[in-house]
């Protein structure tokens, strides 16, 4: 596409302000680097916004997305952390709940020869009463020690006994030592949220980093710091998240 096309289509979404994490900060050239005088830098830091935290003594960078398409997605970026904030939301609200239903066991994976597939999808899962979850395994009787070890396995302090095809999966009495574990199953949850936080960050840096032969090394770090500034936004979440289960679990 070429630079003046290019420009016309990235000028509504300017005019709109989109930006990753605050208002578009646009270059004295143009919407696009197209737009630039010959014998100019393309892009230089300085022209990308940035603002000042209230009662902070630190900048918070605020890059607009469109100017740096060419070399980074920062919404794709964006979008990758709050799928896994998602997740870790989802782990928490399926697999660390007080309260005992059969469809606390529906996101348990369950590996077979034929590859991983929901506990539900395999077994019929039902509750007998609060303390005694049943999984009837008979649809596919192969799959009964896996499902087994599958329960055990789930972090959510289960044992479940096989009778032939039927599962018995007692359900510990809510305890204070059954809260304290279910607490410390949150944490170690977040942990692993964070470590894939950890890799969307370094992938991020990675492709910033390849950039560096045709924009200024200034521009590339303050994507970076872009891109930290958002990983340290959701591990912030991520913490709040913790905070407010870990209540909830000890009461």
């Amino acid at each position: 596409m070429s630079g003046p096309l290019r420009c016309l289509r990235l000028l509504p979404l300017l005019l709109r302000g989109s930006s990753v994490l605050g208002p578009p900060g646009l270059s004295p050239w143009g919407p696009c680097l197209h737009c630039a005088p010959k014998g100019l830098p393309p892009l230089q830091a300085r022209h990308l916004a940035t603002k000042k935290a209230k009662g902070k003594g630190q900048a918070r960078v605020s890059i607009n997305a469109a100017l740096v398409e060419d070399i980074i997605s920062l919404e794709e970026v964006g979008e990758d952390m709050r799928t896994v904030l998602r997740a870790l939301q989802d782990d928490f609200s399926k697999t660390l709940n007080i309260r005992t239903s059969p469809g606390a066991l529906d996101h348990i994976m369950v590996s077979t020869k034929d590859g991983k597939f929901p506990l539900n999808q395999l077994g019929q899962v039902s509750l007998k009463s609060p303390q005694l979850i049943l999984v009837n395994m008979s649809n596919f009787p192969e799959s009964t020690a896996a499902a087994v070890k599958a329960i055990r396995e789930s972090g959510m302090g289960l044992n479940p006994e096989a009778d032939g095809t039927l599962l018995r999966v007692p359900v510990p009495k809510v305890t204070r030592e059954h809260r304290e574990s279910l607490a410390a199953v949150a944490k170690q949850l977040t942990n692993k949220a964070k470590d894939s936080l950890r890799k969307v960050r370094a992938a991020a840096v990675s492709r910033t980093k390849k950039a560096k032969a045709t924009v200024s090394e200034d521009t590339v770090r303050l994507i970076e710091k872009q891109v930290q500034q958002m990983t340290d936004d959701a591990v912030a979440e991520m913490e709040k998240l913790l905070a407010a289960k870990t209540k909830e679990l000890l009461g």
